[in-house]
């Protein structure tokens, strides 16, 4: 697999993430010639970036480990709240319209201590899209919030139609230690933009990992913030983008404490015409975050003709006192090598490309440590593979 060539430049990582709000009126209306919409394709978004109402849902479901507490929030009550749980920022002007819109919030708890002995799911179901002109949009706020040293694993779970535009909290305080895999196996004509936003105390884990599958066009943000040193954050994900659909995921992870750590690992396959896939990687080091330690990649394997990976990592560092700090991009075809390898031994063309496939991914999947959700994923790949 070849390194991307002719990277694209971009403004300093610095001056394109501000400190954020939750008032719509304080983002302009998206226009697409802006940073951090130049990729997305603003006609497909069925108006969320503009004024779609949001008069649509979905139906929201969790199954909880038993030692995990489920609530519903208002969201005019947050102050009831731990106080390891932020004021929610908004990311960009759908995640501010998606905020305002949401009237409550689902609340995952893992008490402080607490070891869940099972994953927790959060059902996330689309109830369809509606006819042109495409009103009925749908908005969600899901807050997880794991107290002093708690542990334990959500899988947000998204499957159905919509029109849907959500914001994720994700508050992991001191010593906590926290998994979260948003599967995204929408149905084709589904449109979702999200935003994930994660703050880690100190010496505190998240390994977040997104899986997008289906949809039209899925719009992903996972950004990671430090509240305390030693924190230290994985976040991975695998995407298949088949004819037409468009997937995009675009990260920020903002080092502004000193020694804390940042692992970004993402792997995209692409097949059929149309088929489009966009990953930004934005890390950003702060004078004050002294002894950082940060390596982020993106992988691409482009599978048929008429398919087009976009691959932009961005790192700006703004101490000489790093551990390490790197960053690569690659995008190519299968290995012929691996191919020929493989078929040299007797298996045929369309087995040895689905084991290379299956082997592309294998790392990522093995890591999420959920048998039966690596099961479904597997499959669900070699079912976009057939």
């Amino acid at each position: 697999m070849s390194s991307l060539a002719g990277a694209v430049e971009t403004a300093p990582v610095s001056s394109l993430h501000s400190s954020g709000s939750v008032h719509p009126d304080d983002f302009a209306v998206p226009a697409g010639r802006e940073e951090e919409w130049r990729f997305t394709p603003l006609n497909r978004l069925r108006g969320l970036h503009k004024d779609a109402p949001f008069t649509g849902a979905v139906n929201v479901t969790v199954e909880a480990a038993p030692e995990v507490t489920v609530d519903k929030l208002d969201l005019s009550e947050r102050g009831r709240l731990a106080p390891s749980v932020l004021p929610f920022l908004a990311m960009d002007r759908v995640s501010a319209r998606a905020y305002a819109a949401a009237v409550s919030a689902t609340v995952i708890s893992v008490p402080k201590e607490a070891v869940a002995s099972a994953p927790t799911y959060v059902r996330v179901t689309g109830n369809g899209t509606t006819v042109p002109p495409n009103t009925g949009a749908a908005a969600g706020h899901l807050i997880i919030d794991v107290q002093p040293y708690g542990r334990a694993t959500v899988v947000i779970d998204q499957t159905g139609s919509a029109t849907y535009a959500g914001n994720v909290e994700i508050h992991v305080a001191d010593g906590g230690d926290l998994t979260v895999v948003a599967l995204a196996d929408w149905a084709d004509d589904t449109v979702q933009v999200a935003h994930h936003v994660a703050t880690l105390g100190r010496d505190a884990h998240l390994a977040h990992f997104a899986i997008t599958l289906g949809g039209s066009l899925v719009r992903l943000s996972p950004t990671v913030r430090y509240a305390g040193p030693g924190g230290d954050a994985e976040l991975h994900g695998i995407a298949f983008a088949d004819a037409g659909q468009h997937l995009e995921h675009r990260l920020f992870v903002d080092h502004d404490t000193p020694k804390c750590r940042s692992r970004v690992g993402y792997k995209h396959a692409l097949s059929g015409e149309g088929a489009r896939t966009v990953w930004i990687g934005d890390v950003l080091i702060r004078p004050e975050a002294t002894g950082t330690d940060t390596y982020e990649f993106n992988r691409n394997l482009v599978l048929t003709d008429g398919a087009h990976a976009d691959s932009v990592p961005n790192l700006e560092i703004l101490t000489g006192e790093v551990v390490g700090a790197g960053h690569a991009s690659t995008s190519g075809r299968l290995d012929d090598e691996h191919i020929f390898y493989l078929q040299s031994r007797g298996i045929p063309f369309e087995e040895a490309r689905r084991l290379v496939i299956r082997g592309f991914f294998g790392e990522l999947i093995a890591r999420i440590g959920v048998p039966e959700l690596e099961e479904r994923i597997t499959t669900a790949i070699e079912e976009e593979l057939a």
